[in-house]
C-alpha cells in the first residue's frame, strides 16, 4: 500500500479542522441567537405587560411627582371610592384610569390656576391585593407582588389541601363575572384584584353531599344495636 505524502495529510487535517471549526461556530451562533430570542421572549412574557395600560383601583398606591414642586409630590392611596386626595387640588378620580391618564388629569387640575406648565409623573408603588379561596391551607387576601404566577399564589396561601384538585385553578379577574380555568403553573400570571379559587375533588364533593344523608341512618343503626 502506498502512503500519501505528508503535505496531503496536512492539508486534509487542516480541511477537516476547518469544517469542524465552522460547524462549531455555526452551532454557537445558532445557540447565541436562540438565547437572544429567548431573552426577548422572557421580557415580553414575564414582565407585567399590562402595566402601561393597568387600570387603577381601590387599594392601589401611587407616587405622584410634580417636578420642582416637592410639597405637591408624595405617595397616595386610591380610596374605596376610587379617588386620591392630593395637596392643593384635593380629590381626583383615579379608579379606572391608567397612571398615564392620571398624570394628564393632575396636570390639568394644577394648570387651572395653581402651577404654571406643571409636569407630572405617576407610578404605581403598591398594587391592590388579590384573593385566594377554596382548597388551600390559608385562604384569604394577600398583597400582590409584581410578576406573580398562579403557582406563587398557591404557595403563598400554604399550598393545596388534601382535598384539592391540583391540576386546575379558577381565576376571575376584577371587573369580570366569568372564571377562567387554567393550570396552576409559572406561565399563568395573577393580576391585582384577582380572585383565585381552588376546587375540591369529586370524591370530596360527593362525600359532602352524602354525609348529611348517611348520618341519621348511621345513628339509627347504632340505636338499633
Amino acid at each position: 500500500m502506498r502512503l500519501l505524502p505528508a503535505s496531503v495529510w496536512t492539508f486534509s487535517a487542516a480541511l477537516v479542522a476547518g469544517f469542524l471549526l465552522a460547524g462549531s461556530s455555526a452551532t454557537f451562533a445558532d445557540q447565541s441567537d436562540g438565547l437572544r430570542q429567548d431573552a426577548t421572549e422572557t421580557v415580553v412574557v414575564h414582565a407585567p405587560a399590562y402595566n402601561s395600560e393597568y387600570k387603577l383601583g381601590a387599594g392601589d398606591k401611587v407616587r405622584v411627582t410634580v417636578y420642582n414642586e416637592d410639597d405637591l409630590s408624595g405617595e397616595f392611596q386610591v380610596d374605596g371610592s376610587g379617588y386620591v386626595r392630593l395637596p392643593l387640588i384635593g380629590q381626583i378620580r383615579a379608579a379606572g384610569h391608567s397612571a398615564y391618564q392620571l398624570e394628564g388629569d393632575v396636570e390639568a387640575a394644577l394648570d387651572d390656576g395653581y402651577v404654571k406648565n406643571p409636569r407630572v409623573n405617576v407610578e404605581v408603588t403598591t398594587y391592590r391585593p388579590f384573593y385566594i379561596i377554596g382548597q388551600v391551607n390559608r385562604p384569604g387576601q394577600y398583597p400582590y407582588v409584581s410578576n406573580m404566577s398562579a403557582l406563587d399564589a398557591i404557595g403563598l396561601a400554604g399550598g393545596f389541601t388534601d382535598r384539592a384538585v391540583e391540576s386546575t385553578v379558577y381565576i376571575r379577574h376584577e371587573g369580570e363575572t366569568k372564571e377562567h380555568d387554567v393550570p396552576p403553573d409559572e406561565t399563568i400570571k395573577i393580576r391585582p384584584g384577582d380572585v383565585v379559587r381552588v376546587d375540591q375533588t369529586v370524591f370530596w364533593s360527593v362525600a359532602g353531599v352524602i354525609a348529611p344523608v348517611l348520618s341519621p341512618v348511621a345513628s339509627l343503626a347504632y340505636i338499633a344495636k
